[in-house]
């Protein structure tokens, strides 16, 4: 097609750009940055955004948290914990990668000192990819085996034991010897030898729903332990391999083909929780459900325990995925004058309106559940796996076209989990990118396929009857505090030592001058009170800490090892980056710590025509000089 637009004996200007754009296909023509390319439309960037925002943790964990705290009363402090912590991160992430057009790794030119903090965060976002595509596995499977005329779960099967009952079994009881003597005797000992129990003497435990014997015993075939690896259960096994290969079909293409896929994968699920919403509501006990959802009388009393502020504060920032380096990633793709601040607004509103729109859908049906099972809403609510493998597959599987339901639900948190997953690969790849521009430009399509083939091997441990416990670990630890650091010490680094007020002028330089009004609430939050309510999280999270377990197996003291072991292994690039840019540094072991805490010479907006005044002196950023001195001219000296 090249040669008939311009054909040889022709003088084309743009012929040399039409062949760098067919070699580098993910940059297109109309692309601010021909280096690293734009999203090809505003609503492409928004969408991957609310995608990676909005996940799992919307659908199964926000609600429990809502009706465990209060009802409504818990969407107070879900609002200022929003407004102190949530959105000031947010708005300060992607200010960055905008500003630079750089990764988390690479954006770091601003305070060499903390490169290890970028390090840090695509290290977890590895750690996390590896499991959470495991959940997308999970949901795979239970969507593929709801294509029968009914649910597998509905009933118990060959596949369960003695205790699977949707009703109280007897465990044990009294029986009459034949010396007259009165005893009490496990159930089933009595019935292998033809002793009847005494009327009134049962001892009465709830059974186990066939939803979570199915669960435990033939989706996941989980071990007695973490001790106990057991085979590899081939069927998780090849779900977990077609979730890699649409993750590394979205992608090969980099934002120019995700950002298209993103259509379906952020929108589909708000249809499917409408529409679970609407049949919730017809069903019996419905309103007994979003009653226990939102309070019938909401208890206020409850904003006085200080777990209900932690609990607000905690889902807050996990569930905006801050600190991951995704949203720096995302946008760096951004044009330099894109106006991040209402992106921020916009992104982070639709995440929490979805949680709690969520929270209608998923009780509504739970509802109608203890209302034909006869219990409370308490007894069938559930939270994370729990809720999303054992509680609602078991609400789906009473309602009429059950199989219908079933898929529907499954498939939209295979959506859900596939655009976080798309924002946790393009971290990983544009930090490639950023470390090796000319061999990522023609090699995306191996690289980027590369990278989801390892991921998918080093998933394979977790698809064994031991799954269940590593996924658990690995979420124990790494999706824990190692974020939290991270996220500290980047707006220390960013606010305190590089400057708040400097970077103030940066977003400036994007959006346009705001009046100091403006930003009065933006410097609040990020000179003193964001970062407070980040470090009192850490610390009740450290002085919470217990020994994970899993279906109440406490785990081995060699997994425990294991799980700080590979939080130690993310944290500890942060100090090893800093020794090393203070050895590369010149000068007194003082200088070399004060050059290192000013940004690299090639520290600034990636265009020349965006640098202005401020950054005229600036280095063409394309070279990399991390580790030299930063040269600090008269228009870039520190505050």
């Amino acid at each position: 097609m090249d040669k008939l637009k311009c054909p040889s004996f022709f003088k084309c200007r743009g012929k040399e750009k039409v062949t760098a754009s067919s070699e580098n296909f993910h940059v297109g023509e109309n692309d601010e940055n021909q280096d690293r390319g734009n999203w090809s439309k505003k609503s492409d960037y928004l969408l991957s955004m609310v995608g990676y925002a909005v996940g799992l943790g919307n659908v199964w964990r926000f609600p429990y948290l809502t009706y465990n705290n209060g009802g409504g009363a818990f969407l107070i402090p879900y609002a200022i914990m929003l407004a102190l912590a949530g959105l000031p991160l947010f708005f300060l992430e992607c200010s960055l990668g905008q500003f630079a057009s750089l990764g988390p790794v690479s954006v770091w030119r601003i305070l060499p000192l903390f490169q290890g903090v970028g390090i840090t965060m695509v290290l977890i976002s590895i750690f996390v990819t590896i499991y959470y595509n495991v959940i997308i596995a999970y949901s795979l499977y239970y969507m593929f085996a709801s294509f029968q005329s009914e649910l597998p779960w509905k009933n118990c099967s060959y596949w369960a034991d003695e205790n699977c009952s949707r009703s109280p079994i007897v465990t044990h009881c009294n029986v009459s010897t034949i010396l007259g003597e009165i005893i009490q005797v496990n159930k089933s000992w009595a019935d292998i030898h033809n002793l009847n129990c005494i009327n009134g003497s049962e001892i009465y435990q709830p059974g186990q729903l066939p939803s979570e014997q199915y669960w435990n015993k033939v989706a996941l075939q989980r071990s007695s332990g973490m001790d106990e690896t057991g085979t590899i259960v081939w069927y998780l096994a090849l779900c977990l391999l077609l979730a890699w290969l649409i993750v590394g079909a979205a992608l090969f293409k980099g934002i120019k083909s995700s950002g298209k896929v993103v259509y379906f994968t952020a929108i589909f699920p708000y249809v499917v929780l409408l529409i679970l919403l609407i049949r919730g509501a017809t069903l019996e006990g419905a309103s007994k459900g979003i009653s226990y959802y939102i309070g019938a009388q909401s208890n206020f009393t409850k904003l006085r325990e200080a777990e209900v502020w932690k609990d607000a504060a905690t889902q807050i920032f996990y569930s905006l995925s801050v600190a991951w380096g995704g949203l720096v990633a995302l946008s760096s793709y951004n044009k330099f004058n894109n106006n991040c601040f209402s992106d921020a607004i916009v992104v982070c509103l639709t995440n929490c309106l979805t949680s709690v729109f969520a929270g209608f859908a998923i009780f509504s049906i739970l509802g109608h559940m203890a209302h034909i099972s006869g219990k409370e809403v308490s007894q069938v609510v559930k939270s994370g796996f729990d809720l999303a493998f054992i509680a609602y597959p078991e609400a789906l599987a009473q309602l009429p076209g059950g199989p219908f339901w079933s898929i529907l639900f499954f498939f939209m948190l295979l959506t859900l989990g596939l655009d976080s997953q798309f924002a946790s690969i393009e971290t990983i790849t544009t930090t490639i990118q950023d470390l090796f521009p000319k061999v990522m430009k023609k090699m995306r399509v191996p690289i980027t396929l590369g990278c989801c083939l390892v991921l998918f091997l080093l998933g394979l441990v977790c698809v064994t009857q031991a799954g269940i416990y590593w996924v658990h670990l690995i979420d124990h630890f790494c999706a824990g505090w190692g974020i939290l650091i991270a996220a500290i010490l980047e707006i220390i680094g960013i606010i305190w030592i590089y400057g708040g007020n400097r970077f103030i002028e940066d977003i400036e330089m994007m959006i346009g001058a705001k009046r100091w009004i403006f930003w009065l609430w933006w410097r609040a939050c990020w000179f003193v009170i964001t970062p407070l309510l980040l470090i009192a999280i850490l610390i009740w999270s450290l002085v919470k800490f217990h020994r994970p377990e899993y279906a109440k197996i406490l785990y081995p003291d060699w997994g425990v090892a294991l799980g700080w072991c590979m939080i130690i292994f993310c944290i500890i690039w942060i100090p090893i980056m800093a020794v090393i840019k203070i050895i590369q540094a010149e000068g007194n072991i003082f200088q070399r710590i004060v050059n290192c805490c000013r940004p690299a010479s090639n520290w600034g907006p990636y265009l020349e025509r965006h640098r202005g005044e401020r950054y005229k002196d600036m280095v063409d950023p394309k070279k990399e000089t991390d580790h030299e001195i930063p040269t600090v001219s008269g228009s870039r000296k520190p505050e």
